[in-house]
């Protein structure tokens, strides 16, 4: 066969657009879940002769957006030929790094696990998913006997083996002795399906799913999760979310005790309905089943035993004692399970925390992988829902889970990982973002790894930002005015219902009101001082009190001015400001610095290129001071420092990373010019 256009071999092509239909369903597979494959014959590069090859999606990445990179490519007389070097089911790891030797060309994903189960099985294409609809009755107590009723013989039940090369040879052998199947339902997993074709395939898929899906709808329990309980209804969703917003900071905290994490909420009424039936303890406890979900849910979730309406305080309270005894638990099952050569405990603290009424807060190293965590516990939910629609949920024994959770080839997977970002699991807070400094600060915080919250007064300029920045998983824009202390405080808890809360604040927002003294109004000294002089103040105490709660530190950064310690004429109310916020940073570094909170300052001078501040007037009116002209003020600004270089806004940004990025832990209380050397502010 020729390639396609776009340089692809057809059966890999058709593979791709197979993968992107079934991927882009989460009905079918979860993200990241299950893999696709596809055979067919290409010219082997040396020879010349042709030569049969599998297709088959690698380790890691998703089917609804997977591309050719993401795809392994093996010879197909190789990888069967493993079978004869097979050291058992004790020692099946060994054939992931054989699989290595049946590559075809350079390139493309490593193999994954799942590469056996594609290779072995007789047919030219291959499809394995995670559909909710499927894992329902693999978990179901009598799995078996409902995969017969539900199917017949075009379906066959293989009861729970990890994933590996056996289980690639027990399927075989299914396809072998049922020529009529078109794919098998696995014991505590999910499903497979083969087809003649790439479309025959899928549309076995689809069948099965599909099926699963309507013989739980006939066949299952109006209310598998038991009656309400009485006074665990979700709140009004206003309530809701204001409670979600109060507690997220405190749970962030908890969850990130063994190492930092970003947060994620969701109180979608899958999750509510759950929370708010009989038997949601009951199956909280027993833990997620299928591996791609408690390998990101872990074993199981931290769920508080209070109704909605009790006191916050009370909530707070419990919740703290539920966490240590989560992470006990967690340690006796590490311990109950873990051999001499099993990976390090990875942390005892939970991925999942379900709070009745409100919603379910899930955790993760960033904020995709926390919101991907919380998604695979909606599967988890569902496949509950429909296993005891239909018999008992009865996931994988626990020691499975712990075979799985602490895999030495997944320990593997996480050490090829790339180190984190310096600011990787933090969540800042900018002000003034949305232009300038601000959106230079933004812009470097989110480069480095942090979440970031781009706040201004211009709703437009902070969405742009926050779009630049990479979307929803990466920031939020939030309206501000700082003069405001219910905007202030509403910017928060988006913060807090976005990511889990707040470890980094910079004070950037301002204007700036240039004139001599006496032609400042009293009205043009009380707005210079209550954007920049009191919301600063406003903006740090609602700052401090997230961190308080949460408990991890954090940073305070207030982008002040050389004017803060140089006197120039024409500036009263501006530098009088900046004085403010400067001393600011001390007092609050002195106070904050008992809870691991460090403020400390930039003093810029000269910002003119990309400025808010200076293209709202304030250029004109000091070139006209200094009697230059406005397009020349930048230049003017540097020529009258000692580096004789123009300062920009990425050079703040700069320092607000040098800041905040760790190498500087032990100080605070510190203001670091970055005005290209003025000697009349060097702070004394």
């Amino acid at each position: 066969m020729t390639d396609s256009p776009d340089g692809l071999h057809p059966e890999a092509a058709q593979l791709l657009d197979r993968s992107h239909r079934l991927g882009s369903d989460p009905r079918n597979t979860n993200y990241a879940g299950g893999n696709t494959s596809a055979k067919g014959t290409a010219d082997d590069p040396v020879t010349g002769d042709p030569v049969d090859l599998m297709w088959v999606k690698g380790s890691g990445g998703d089917l609804g957006t997977l591309t050719a990179g993401g795809l392994a490519a093996l010879r197909l007389d190789r990888l069967r030929a493993l079978t004869g070097v097979y050291p058992g089911e004790e020692r099946e790891d060994e054939m992931v790094a054989a699989f290595d030797f049946c590559l075809h060309g350079k390139g493309g994903a490593a193999p994954s696990i799942d590469t056996a189960m594609h290779g072995l099985v007789d047919a030219p294409h291959v499809d394995h998913l995670h559909p909710d609809s499927g894992i329902a009755l693999a978990c179901a107590a009598d799995g078996e006997k409902l995969t017969a009723e539900c199917f017949g013989e075009k379906v066959v039940w293989v009861p729970w083996r990890r994933p590996g090369f056996q289980l690639g040879l027990d399927i075989a052998a299914v396809k072998e002795a049922h020529p009529e199947a078109i794919g098998c339902v696995l014991g505590g997993h999910g499903i497979t399906a083969w087809g003649e074709t790439s479309e025959a395939c899928e549309r076995n898929s689809l069948h099965i799913i599909r099926t699963a899906e309507a013989f739980l709808a006939v066949r299952g329990a109006a209310e598998p999760f038991g009656p309400v309980i009485e006074g665990y209804e979700p709140l009004p969703e206003a309530e809701r979310r204001a409670r979600a917003a109060e507690l997220a900071p405190v749970v962030r905290g908890l969850a990130a005790t063994d190492r930092p994490q970003v947060g994620h909420f969701t109180d979608s009424d899958v999750v509510l309905d759950f929370v708010s039936r009989a038997e949601h303890p009951r199956l909280a406890a027993l833990g997620t089943s299928c591996p791609d979900h408690f390998l990101r849910t872990k074993v199981r979730p931290l769920v508080l035993d209070l109704p909605p309406t009790a006191p916050v305080e009370q909530v707070v309270a419990r919740l703290k004692e539920l966490h240590a005894d989560y992470r006990e638990d967690y340690r006796a099952y590490y311990e109950r399970h873990a051999g001499p050569d099993s990976p390090a405990l990875r942390g005892a603290d939970p991925a999942i925390v379900l709070v009745p009424g409100v919603g379910m807060f899930s955790f993760g190293k960033d904020k995709q992988t926390a919101r991907v965590a919380g998604e695979f516990y909606v599967n988890a939910i569902n496949v509950m829902r429909g296993a005891e629609a239909v018999s008992s949920y009865s996931p994988i024994e626990e020691s499975e889970k712990f075979r799985i959770e602490y895999w030495e080839l997944e320990e593997a997977k996480l050490r090829r990982m790339p180190a984190p970002k310096p600011l990787a699991a933090r969540v800042a807070l900018v002000t003034g973002a949305g232009s300038g400094i601000g959106r230079a600060i933004a812009g470097r915080l989110a480069a480095e790894g942090a979440c970031v919250v781009v706040a201004d007064l211009d709703a437009d300029s902070a969405g742009r930002v926050a779009e630049e920045l990479g979307g929803p998983d990466r920031a939020l824009a939030v309206t501000v005015d700082v003069t405001s202390e219910e905007q202030i405080a509403e910017a928060f808890r988006a913060a807090a219902l976005a990511f889990g809360g707040v470890d980094l604040v910079v004070n950037n927002a301002g204007i700036s009101v240039s004139k001599p003294l006496l032609e400042t109004s009293a009205r043009d000294w009380d707005l210079q001082h209550s954007i920049m002089a009191r919301g600063s103040f406003l903006v740090s105490r609602e700052a401090a009190r997230i961190m308080g709660e949460q408990g991890l530190g954090g940073d305070i950064v207030y982008i002040a001015s050389k004017n803060a310690v140089f006197a120039g004429p024409n500036n009263i109310a501006y530098s009088a400001t900046k004085a403010d916020q400067a001393h600011q940073v001390r007092l609050l570094a002195a106070e904050l610095g008992e809870q691991g909170i460090r403020v400390n300052g930039v003093n810029p001078d000269g910002v003119v290129r990309g400025s808010g501040i200076f293209a709202g007037g304030w250029g004109a009116q000091r070139a006209a001071v200094y009697g230059v002209e406005e397009s020349k003020l930048g230049e003017f600004y540097a020529q009258r420092t000692l580096l004789k270089r123009e300062v920009l806004p990425e050079h703040v940004a700069n320092a607000v990373f040098a800041l905040t990025a760790g190498d500087l832990s032990h100080t605070t209380g510190l203001l670091i010019p970055v005005d290209a050397g003025v000697a009349a502010a060097f702070l004394r």
